[in-house]
């Protein structure tokens, strides 16, 4: 079953808007907002009054369709090869729930809170641990003896690529990686279209789409060197919704047609164009605080403690307390894994040959040895599952 067109459009817009907030210049970052948005969704529809009407603005979903929605893309992604995904409610032992609420939420999801909080945390480590195959091991969130209410929404992803990467080194000669020996990544191609130029509010981006054997592929996207991190890895969400912008590369001119790549014709002993690509490894972590930015996850209203704002989850009333993601990724020669895990924290309110090469073929070759943006694609829907940037390659030494 496909992902419903409505939710792609509403968590890629939530993606696009998350990358202008969180991407600095110099700083690695990844985040997922599936991850998110799944919770944010089962808070949207026990919510009331400005909280709720924040809330949908921020996620694109009303609240009456909320939790069907985040249900739906639970089992959806839980669904596709190669995607893992999970949501955690627990509650404290005593807090009156919504019957209609918990009947809601996925099958098996709602926990209680153990009264001991050492063991608790402890228990919500392991949950951490076990639903992002241990690449996370422990939960954005300080519970405490205030906590009433914990949504956490996990997801995973893996992909081997079609055709692995060559691994070498490289030394960087100019840019911000100028005289770092990276752990260089290189193959060739005769599709051409791999590699395409749009034209984008903040310039031109080199897109450069490397498929995955599970039906997700990783989108490495360059922009102009002068352009904002941010405006570029939102620029690139949208080329995804909008691959029609992208000029494919067999249609390329000479010289240099886009940032990063070469373009020319040369003499070989192949039929064959040849596109080649030249990468560098990543792997890399971030922490966000979501209540850095309330606005842009529709926290705002739902963080004053002096009312409670989720009537249709409890009657007593609650307020928003802390909200997190912790993420993860990692690009390498046979592929790309990334995980991610969102928290929202609700508290009580109160050499060759010497001949002359006889074919003249079609030579494009794209280099991304500086910053840039990737995104980790559902090819058949467009999901947006994991973005993010890479300020600092893998070293060798690393």
């Amino acid at each position: 079953m496909p992902i419903p067109s409505r939710t792609v459009r509403a968590v890629n817009d939530l993606t696009t808007r998350w990358a202008r907030a969180a991407v600095a210049p110099g700083r690695n970052t990844v985040f997922s907002a599936p991850s998110a948005w799944v919770p944010l969704a089962f808070l949207t529809a026990g919510a009331a009054g400005p909280a709720a009407d924040e809330l949908a603005s921020a996620l694109g979903v009303r609240p009456d369709r909320a939790a069907e929605a985040g249900r739906e893309l639970v089992a959806l992604l839980g669904g596709l090869r190669g995607v893992g995904t999970a949501l955690g409610v627990w509650t404290r032992a005593g807090l009156p729930v919504e019957p209609r609420w918990s009947a809601a939420l996925p099958p098996h999801s709602h926990r209680l809170l153990d009264r001991d909080i050492e063991k608790c945390r402890s228990e919500l480590a392991s949950w951490a641990a076990e639903r992002t195959a241990g690449a996370i091991r422990r939960m954005p969130a300080a519970v405490d003896e205030d906590t009433e209410l914990l949504l956490a929404g996990a997801l995973t992803l893996r992909t081997d690529w079609i055709r692995p990467f060559e691994s070498g080194t490289h030394q960087g000669e100019t840019g911000p990686w100028r005289d770092l020996l990276v752990a260089w990544l290189s193959r060739t191609t005769g599709l051409l279209d791999r590699i395409g130029v749009a034209d984008t509010e903040t310039g031109p981006l080199t897109v450069l789409h490397v498929l995955g054997l599970d039906g997700i592929d990783v989108h490495l996207c360059l922009g102009a060197e002068c352009a904002d991190p941010g405006a570029v890895l939102a620029a690139a969400v949208r080329t995804v919704e909008r691959p029609r912008t992208l000029r494919p590369g067999s249609t390329l001119g000479d010289g240099e047609p886009g940032p990063g790549l070469s373009a020319e014709w040369r003499r070989s002993h192949l039929r064959e164009p040849e596109l080649a690509v030249k990468t560098v490894e990543f792997g890399l972590s971030a922490e966000h605080d979501l209540l850095s930015v309330p606005e842009l996850f529709g926290l705002g209203a739902a963080t004053d403690r002096a009312r409670g704002h989720f009537p249709g989850i409890s009657s007593e009333p609650l307020a928003i307390g802390a909200a997190a993601q912790s993420a993860a990724a990692e690009f390498g020669p046979e592929g790309f894994r990334a995980s991610a895990l969102t928290t929202v924290e609700a508290a009580a309110a109160g050499g060759g040959p010497t001949r002359r090469p006889p074919y003249r073929v079609r030579w494009v070759e794209a280099r991304f040895d500086r910053p840039f943006a990737f995104l980790a694609v559902h090819r058949s829907s467009r999901l947006v599952l994991a973005a993010g940037w890479v300020a600092e390659p893998r070293t060798v030494e690393e």
